[in-house]
């Protein structure tokens, strides 16, 4: 193995989220809510639901087979899956095993990362320290998400589920031949105190003796659930605290930043990040608007298509970052 590599970079990336658009209007006529009220809390209009096909392997195998592509590279290149995902293919064993039979590449290193809204971020600077020290030259990292099959559709549950949808996203991780292209800092955080403020409490193997016992049935605990006012204070501190941190270990400022592209998690948090920055709206990406909450696949999802749209070019110096369920926050600075 090559252990010559000064840094890594990103040299594809892809995405993929399924057909089916779900509006605000057409989850009104499930529960007890209406467009108006979805977009003044989080910014979202619309999101998109998996049809069975669409799991979160199958998903995962169409942006990694796009990243890949993008990254000028074959499939036989890769030597490491790392999947994000809180919604898995099975209890076990992890997502990244069945995206690598999809992908037709046995016998390579898979590992799934199971950090949530930030398990992207975890991914990266995994990929980048494996890259570093030579233990892989090619890693596919993907966040994978299916939201629909899990969300409480009564009127009990709206606010959580109005949040959420699915998609996919990958980036392909190598080597860097220029020292100033690459990534250049990665700050990982989290505070388990705050675990139970979002999370779906069963099925668990802390529960004895099944995983799903009749009080989380009749208490809706197979559902997610969260503190909307803990989530939101609590994101609004560490974020841009970590991307100060990240900025910090590199002597950038925030006038550097061409573009922050932030987990998109609610519209609301992302202004008032922006906000509390003092980063104009035309240096910060949101399109929570068409996707909703994908967790692990946001920020791959939003960094894509600023690409799509040139607002990331060859050069450009990029800060991702992302809150959630832990709590877990990061930050990614990076020169494209």
């Amino acid at each position: 193995m090559d252990t010559d590599n000064a840094a890594s970079r990103v040299l594809g990336t892809g995405f993929y989220v399924p057909p089916k658009i779900v509006t605000n209007d057409d989850l009104a006529a499930l529960m007890d809510t209406s467009d108006e009220w979805i977009r003044q809390r989080s910014g979202i209009e619309e999101r998109r639901y998996s049809d069975p096909e669409d799991t979160p392997a199958a998903m995962a195998e169409k942006a990694a087979r796009a990243a890949v592509a993008d990254a000028g590279l074959q499939l036989s290149d890769l030597d490491t899956i790392l999947v994000a995902s809180l919604s898995p293919e099975h209890f076990f064993p992890g997502t990244a095993c069945f995206v690598q039979e999809r992908l037709g590449l046995p016998g390579i290193a898979c590992m799934d990362v199971r950090n949530q809204c930030t398990g992207l971020l975890y991914s990266l600077a995994t990929a980048d320290a494996f890259v570093r020290a030579g233990q892989a030259r090619h890693v596919l990292v993907i966040g994978t998400e299916v939201h629909s099959t899990g969300l409480d559709f009564s009127d009990a549950g709206r606010d959580v589920t109005v949040l959420f949808g699915d998609g996919a996203a990958a980036m392909v991780v190598g080597p860097s031949d220029d020292p100033k292209r690459g990534f250049l800092a990665h700050s990982l955080h989290a505070d388990g105190s705050g675990a139970r403020h979002l999370w779906v409490p069963a099925p668990g193997s802390s529960y004895f003796p099944f995983r799903i016992p009749d009080e989380a049935l009749e208490s809706r605990g197979v559902y997610p659930q969260m503190n909307g006012r803990a989530v939101f204070k609590q994101a609004c501190t560490h974020v841009p605290a970590v991307i100060m941190e990240s900025l910090n270990k590199t002597g950038y400022g925030l006038e550097d930043i061409d573009l922050l592209v932030p987990h998109q998690a609610n519209m609301r948090i992302n202004e008032m990040i922006g906000k509390q920055l003092g980063l104009p709206d035309t240096k910060v990406i949101h399109n929570i608007q068409r996707y909703g909450n994908t967790t692990a696949a946001s920020v791959g999802i939003a960094f894509h298509e600023a690409r799509e749209q040139g607002r990331i070019q060859e050069g450009s110096l990029v800060m991702l970052a992302a809150f959630g369920s832990g709590f877990t926050w990061a930050s990614s600075l990076l020169r494209f």
